[in-house]
């Protein structure tokens, strides 16, 4: 009889429960949407109660599709960063705050001085302190809830909260205890020595248990409410930003992850610490053992297109598909280099390598004869340059890579599978499962903890490749050209 594993998401806007088979073969799936409330300007807040009802309704329909005796663990994935505070009764105080709030800049600020500068911070955690990270909620949290904070004894992230409901037992992983800003990445333990600084207690937080590792089993209680068998094994899982990498099969250096969604994600897993210079990088301990997880974050990549769509989109094509379809052919239209046209992907700031909230987006080299389809090229290349440009850190860290594994809605694009092949002179490959996000790479978690299979490569070597595309010898002269004149461009922009 084949083992089932089940992997649950707790995503932003709906949670997806999936099952795969022990050839990682995706079974059934099933989702459950939940609200976001923005309280004030520039603030994200969701309700923890709703992520159980809707883990409940998907779990609860996935069971209905598979036969329960074969499941033989779940793992969890989640929303990154979100602050969940819990009373000394394991209730929750407030709303979850989350991984895009924005409220925390001057906490975040204080934070990094109080670690002796930028400096200062990269030697105790190897990272910035982000606005999304934990670690700022918790200041603003203490600084403007006093009340509150005084009854809080844990704060965890919404895939541990999630596990705590489960299975009554509370820990959190190394992958999402990173993503705090409170954690340090080399010794793989929180920084007791930030903390001090803080005048934070380590207590605060749930103990770290490596992301394959049991945390407890399904109880009596959740079982009733779920339909998953009581006494199964969960498995501690990972953030989702992190285990998503799991799921596109990355795990070696030689392999690159890059997931074009509204936001553009480069990610790569690497055997050995290195230092973040700049903390240009998202830097944390991977969710399999021994490896490191390195990320990079442009936050306007398949976004800078739906936007040139919105303008330019062919009103006459009902479906927002057909209109991206025309869009793209008009691209197609257009040679390489989009007759000199390019596009800096800056629409909602940046992250990496530019870590600046108030970068804006620009079109350069425009003529009267400059088409809508060199437009549309430019934001495909200017992307596709500012992912790049994410890739060189880590190169020059640890080497290049020798294939491009590509996810997200961008993927589904022939041209733009094409336009990144050439921009990073690598062979780019899409997988049949790759587009499963978290769940899929929770699941494959699952099956690790619980012995189904011995180790990752055996689990990893089974995802089929759905697509390959091959960079075009007489396109990279062009593209290294173009992406050198890309490079230079903020510097000389910045701050109009």
């Amino acid at each position: 009889m084949r083992s089932i594993l089940i992997g649950l998401d707790i995503g932003t806007s709906s949670c997806k429960a999936l099952a795969v088979d022990e050839n990682a073969r995706l079974l059934a799936s099933a989702s459950e949407e939940y609200p976001c409330y923005a309280p004030k300007p520039g603030w994200s807040e969701q309700d923890p109660a709703d992520w159980w009802r809707g883990a409940r309704a998907a779990l609860s329909r996935l069971m209905r599709k598979i036969e329960p005796s074969r499941v033989k663990a779940i793992g969890l994935s989640g929303q990154m960063h979100g602050m969940v505070a819990l009373d000394a009764q394991m209730q929750v105080l407030r709303p979850a705050i989350l991984w895009n709030d924005q409220r925390t800049a001057k906490q975040c600020e204080e934070i990094t001085r109080a670690a002796g500068g930028p400096e200062g911070l990269l030697r105790l955690t190897n990272n910035a302190m982000l606005t999304g990270f934990t670690g700022g909620k918790i200041a603003w949290f203490r600084e403007n809830e006093p009340e509150l904070y005084a009854k809080c004894v844990k704060i965890i992230n919404p895939k541990d909260y999630m596990n705590y409901l489960l299975t009554g037992e509370l820990a959190t992983e190394v992958s999402d205890a990173s993503g705090t800003g409170f954690y340090d990445v080399a010794h793989d333990c929180w920084s007791s020595e930030l903390l001090g600084i803080l005048g934070i207690s380590e207590n605060l937080f749930a103990p770290v248990k490596n992301s394959t590792e049991s945390i407890g089993k399904i109880s009596k209680e959740a079982s009733e409410l779920t339909s998953l068998p009581e006494n199964l094994p969960v498995v501690a899982g990972g953030g989702d930003a992190v285990l998503s990498a799991v799921g596109m099969g990355l795990e070696e250096a030689w392999q690159l992850a890059v997931t074009l969604g509204t936001s553009g994600v480069v990610a790569r897993h690497v055997p050995a610490f290195f230092k973040n210079e700049g903390a240009k990088l998202q830097f944390s301990r991977a969710c399999l053992p021994g490896l490191f997880h390195v990320m990079g974050v442009t936050l306007s990549a398949a976004g800078s297109y739906q936007w040139l769509e919105s303008i330019l989109g062919d009103p006459r094509l009902a479906s927002r598909s057909e209109r991206y379809k025309a869009l793209d052919e008009a691209a197609a239209a257009s040679p390489p280099g989009a007759n000199g046209a390019l596009f800096l992907p800056y629409l909602s700031g940046e992250r990496c390598p530019v870590n600046d909230a108030d970068a804006t987006g620009c079109f350069l080299g425009l003529r009267g004869q400059t088409s809508k389809g060199d437009l549309a090229r430019a934001v495909l290349e200017g992307v596709a340059f500012s992912l790049r440009q994410a890739y060189d850190l880590m190169a020059d860290a640890t080497g290049p890579a020798k294939r491009l594994i590509l996810a997200g809605g961008g993927a589904a694009s022939p041209l733009w599978r094409q336009v990144m092949a050439d921009a990073f002179a690598l062979p780019v490959v899409t997988l049949e499962a790759g587009d499963e996000g978290g769940s899929f790479g929770a699941a494959i978690l699952a099956g690790l903890g619980a012995g189904v299979w011995d180790a990752p490569a055996q689990a990893l070597g089974q995802l089929r490749v759905k697509s390959e595309t091959l960079p075009m010898e007489e396109h990279l002269a062009l593209y290294s050209e173009r992406y050198e004149v890309y490079k230079r461009v903020y510097p000389a922009v910045r701050g109009l």
